[in-house]
């Protein structure tokens, strides 16, 4: 195998499979990426078993030929090599040099046989959907903070996936709150099954994908596929069956207030300082034009802000862990939000205003 291309466009590549190969498994293939030259083009796969990517990218292939390689090691000497093109050629008995054309810099990295990577799934293409971009990019946001992380309760651990009518759905709760994204479908979508898909693929999803355009996905029986530009990612499924979510989203809330994001975010974050660290509680304290947000670390101290807001209902305390009104309010973007509750030993819902197409639900601590 030889081949040179652009060292940023093979850096790039190499840096998002890091993000995916097992670093756990230090010595054993699942650390490597496989690279394979031939036909004009080099394709990236990198796996942990769970969760593989594949690329392509342009180059100019001298002879085809394939390789795996610790893929940590590789990303760190395109790192440090110069802008331009690189050579990479692999030696008969399994070496792979990497050096810059026209610099006088050259690398050795000690490879293993492609036949020895683990085999991909296959595309899913039969059942592959176009999908808007930046749409699967905000459920993502809006929900993947709400995921469970107790292996004790597997299926919580992913986000559920599923369609309805002429909506796309995804849903996380670990128990305590509960996150609830949807977006339009366009175009006539056969219903697949609700599925419960790992975090790590969504989490790449999120950072590696533009935000223009289209992308491709598909369901299938056991697997998660999407494809955009060059890239495909594919993860296992948690087979397992997802609580019944719509039990906890409340029919009816009796109240509603009004106000400033931006303000609420910020008071959160400020009075959050002086909290007790294990329970992270935080009072609401609601009048006709303020709210109240307060908190107390035992003899170390308190904490204490008023913001102005619309509401017109009776006063009421609530109280929460500080960091599920935090989560949400991180990814809202409208001017204002809306908190709609009944009483404090119910679900609290926080929504965007105007209403948009996520929300989400919280449940109350004890006050005391």
């Amino acid at each position: 195998m030889k081949f040179t291309c652009e060292r940023e466009a093979i850096l790039h590549e190499i840096a998002n499979a890091y993000e995916i190969i097992s670093v756990r498994n230090s010595l054993s293939i699942l650390s490597n990426v496989l690279l394979e030259a031939g036909d004009g083009t080099l394709t990236i796969r990198a796996t942990d078993l769970k969760v593989n990517y594949e690329s392509t990218i342009p180059v100019e292939v001298m002879q085809p030929g394939s390789v795996t390689v610790f893929c940590d090691k590789l990303h760190g000497i395109l790192r440090s090599l110069p802008d331009g093109e690189v050579e990479l050629e692999l030696s008969e008995d399994t070496v792979l040099r990497i050096s810059p054309v026209f610099k006088n810099i050259r690398f050795q990295l000690k490879g293993i046989a492609a036949d020895k990577y683990p085999p991909f799934q296959g595309d899913a293409e039969e059942q592959a959907f176009a999908f808007g971009k930046q749409d699967l990019i905000e459920m993502i946001s809006h929900t993947l903070f709400a995921v469970s992380d107790d292996e004790t309760r597997y299926f919580m651990n992913g986000v559920f996936l599923e369609k309805q009518g002429s909506q796309m759905i995804m849903v996380a709760t670990d128990g305590r709150r509960l996150a609830y994204a949807s977006k339009a479908i366009d175009g006539d979508l056969a219903d697949f099954k609700g599925v419960i898909i790992p975090p790590k693929v969504l989490n790449v999803v999120r950072r590696q994908a533009p935000r223009e355009g289209e992308l491709r996905m598909a369901v299938s029986e056991r697997s998660f596929h999407v494809a955009f530009d060059s890239q495909h990612l594919s993860s296992n499924l948690i087979e397992a069956q997802f609580p019944n979510y719509q039990r906890v989203i409340p029919e009816r809330q009796e109240q509603r207030l009004l106000i400033d994001r931006g303000a609420f975010e910020e008071g959160l974050r400020r009075v959050s300082l002086l909290v007790e660290q294990k329970s992270r509680r935080i009072y609401l304290e609601s009048h006709s034009d303020s709210l109240v947000i307060r908190s107390s670390e035992g003899e170390i101290g308190a904490a204490r802000e008023e913001v102005a807001c619309e509401y017109e209902g009776p006063e009421i305390v609530l109280a929460f862990n500080f960091e599920y009104l935090l989560d949400p309010l991180r990814e809202m973007t409208t001017d204002q939000v809306a908190l709609e509750f009944t009483d404090s030993g119910k679900a609290l819902s926080l929504r965007p205003e105007p209403e948009g197409d996520f929300f989400h639900i919280v449940m109350p601590m004890q006050s005391s």
